[in-house]
């Protein structure tokens, strides 16, 4: 389909206003667009728009084409709420100028048609033909009558003309600080909506794999989006593409972790155990062309520190690159030595985070594969990931097909090794439930590296030779350093005491600071001091976004009854040094068994134990950790 509006080639002797032209017939035409980069031709040249105000102007003008934008919003769009006095002249100014631009055969001071002083603003007139963006609703309102009238493939056709007006994000080009107005997010909206009503009547009526590339780029217009990204699960699976659907679950579900501190929803969740379950009907033979050429979900813009603990990793891939596999009797059981390191830390510790990120600095190291899977070992919603689940998800992504898998564990333990064997490939085994889930999905060749990432203590793989790496709290000079990656360098350099006030609260924990940074960038104009205000008297964890205890409570979930109630006797413990003695005092346990099961909750890293050297054997707390355990003692009663 041709686009509506063909692009033609810039000259110079179109560009500008130019001298007016006099008894040359009409006027060229002129054609706008603002769903994407901000450009306008007049005949067959492209126009220079001039300053970035002028410009930002005319997108303004351009997202209400054909109703006026009162003086006062042009103002407060172009200076951001700061105007200089002489503000409503420089508007006058620009809005000439874009007259003039326009039409520049217009005499001196003639009011012309295209940019009117209209209601106290300004209005840019021009027909639906000439805007993209007009064309675009035109379009859509077409395809929503199409719908309504019973005729799918109508509207579907409607839908997919109507986004091939759409090139990228709205008015690019215009300043930042003017697009972050809310007309534009307007506009944004529109398309969104647009997109996903479009991938619904795919889903049920066919045509999914030419949603699909909207259904992406709709995604990376709105991230946080959890119903678009539902759709683009769902529509990946429908076009048979199910390794690169649930590497599109595990993208949103690390950008939701990272920037809001929250996990999946009920309609994403849903959507996720669809394609686990393979029930999502296929629509069209499957897409070759679409995703990513690995399964490694985003890595982390902002990431920032953990120094040693990347170098350690780098140091397994090293190892790895020189790993020769000597023939074993039990070859299946095998952890691969120094090819396998097991990253251990508590619940919001950044084990995810750190592994995919530098997963993602090392790709060059695995040309032949980056594999990621969600073991789902403490998912709120889903029980753990089965082996044999996990094997089928890994060898449809190398290339198998999923109709001629075998029905074993066992024999799908195999397969998946014999065709890992001779390359030199990554393996992300995220949120694992344990040793058993994990043995069955490493690799058992040379030049393959798995990190496992895990709440608890994967003891039996490090006594096979995997290496552990445990992660604990980043030291308080970093933790500052994480929130001024997020809130941004200026603001946190502004109010370096409130920076050290939240990180502290956050007791370091990056899940936290994660969280508490992400209400910050939403509220640009509140200060850092009144958000530490907030913590200070917020109660526990109330001061907290609800993903920083939902990841508590999943680490407390499968915990024995009496690990649970020692659990939530320690939050009465008097002081920060918890001993085997201490916690029989506090208990009534003998201190046997007392100590026995403090070492239970380190193993789950619901405590943190003293490092060799540091004095006689204890055990601390973390701070919101001991809040979560008086909230459930609150509930529950100490004691039961």
């Amino acid at each position: 389909m041709a686009p509506p509006f063909p692009r033609p080639r810039p000259t110079l002797s179109d560009k500008g206003a130019g001298p007016a032209r006099q008894g040359t017939g009409p006027a060229p035409a002129v054609r706008f667009e603002v769903l994407g980069p901000l450009r306008v031709w007049r005949g067959t040249g492209e126009l220079d728009l001039g300053f970035p105000q002028q410009r930002a102007l005319l997108a303004l003008l351009l997202v209400r084409a054909g109703r006026p934008v009162p003086s006062g919003e042009i103002v407060e769009a172009l200076w951001s709420g700061r105007p200089p006095a002489s503000a409503a002249h420089v508007v006058r100014r620009y809005a000439g100028s874009l007259r003039r631009l326009l039409e520049p055969e217009l005499p001196p001071r003639a009011p012309g048609r295209r940019v009117l002083r209209r209601g106290g603003g300004y209005l840019l007139h021009a027909e639906n033909t000439e805007v993209d963006l007009l064309r675009f609703r035109d379009l859509v309102g077409r395809a929503h009558r199409h719908a309504a009238a019973g005729r799918p493939d109508s509207a579907l056709e409607g839908f997919i003309e109507a986004l091939s007006q759409w090139r990228g994000p709205v008015a690019q080009g215009v300043p930042e600080a003017v697009r972050a107005h809310p007309r534009f997010a307007v506009v944004e909206r529109e398309i969104v909506s647009a997109t996903a009503t479009a991938a619904d009547l795919a889903l049920r009526h066919g045509g999914t794999a030419r949603i699909l590339p909207s259904v992406g780029r709709a995604v990376a217009l709105a991230p946080l989006d959890e119903s678009l990204h539902a759709r683009l699960v769902l529509g990946l699976a429908a076009v048979g593409a199910q390794a690169e659907a649930l590497a599109a679950y595990e993208a949103a579900r690390h950008r939701l972790a990272a920037e809001l501190g929250v996990l999946p929803g009920a309609e994403l969740s849903a959507a996720h155990t669809r394609v686990l379950r393979r029930q999502v009907p296929r629509t069209r033979p499957a897409m070759t062309a679409y995703g990513v050429p690995t399964q490694l979900p985003p890595d982390l813009a902002v990431f920032t520190g953990r120094a040693a603990e990347l170098a350690t990793l780098t140091a397994a891939a090293a190892a790895a690159d020189d790993a020769t596999l000597t023939a074993a009797a039990d070859a299946a059981d095998a952890a691969g030595g120094a090819a396998t390191v097991v990253i251990g830390g508590a619940a919001g510790a950044g084990k995810s985070t750190l592994a995919i990120h530098w997963a993602h600095t090392a790709a060059a190291r695995f040309p032949d594969g980056r594999l990621h899977v969600e073991l789902g070992g403490f998912d709120p919603v889903r029980h753990p990931l089965d082996p044999a689940e996990a094997l089928r998800g890994m060898l449809v992504s190398l290339g198998v097909p999923d109709r001629g898998l075998p029905d074993t564990t066992e024999a799908l333990t195999r397969l998946y090794r014999k065709l890992m064997a001779g390359r030199r490939a990554l393996v992300v085994l995220d949120d694992a439930a344990g040793a058993d889930q994990v043995r069955p999905l490493l690799p058992a060749a040379p030049g393959c590296l798995t990190l496992v990432t895990s709440r608890l203590d994967l003891s039996p793989l490090v006594s096979r030779g995997a290496r552990p790496l445990r992660l604990r709290l980043p030291p308080a000079r970093e933790a500052e350093a994480i929130l001024a990656r997020r809130i941004g360098a200026a603001r946190a350099a502004a109010e370096p005491e409130a920076v050290r006030d939240i990180a502290a609260r956050c007791g370091h924990l990056p899940l936290a600071l994660a969280a508490v940074a992400a209400r910050a960038v939403a509220r640009p104009h509140f200060p850092l001091a009144a958000l530490a205000g907030e913590l200070r008297s917020g109660g526990g964890l109330d001061a907290f976004p609800a993903g920083v205890r939902t990841a508590f409570q999943c680490s407390c979930r499968a915990l024995p009854p009496e690990d649970a109630r020692l659990f939530r006797s320690l939050s009465r413990h008097p002081g920060p040094r918890i001993t085997p003695a201490s916690a029989a005092a506090l208990t009534g346990l003998p201190v046997l068994d007392a100590g026995a099961r403090l070492r239970a909750l380190s193993g789950v890293h619901l405590l943190t134990e003293s490092e060799p050297g540091a004095g006689p054997a204890h055990y601390t707390l973390h701070p919101l950790l001991r809040s979560f355990a008086a909230e459930l003692a609150d509930e529950q009663g100490i004691g039961r």
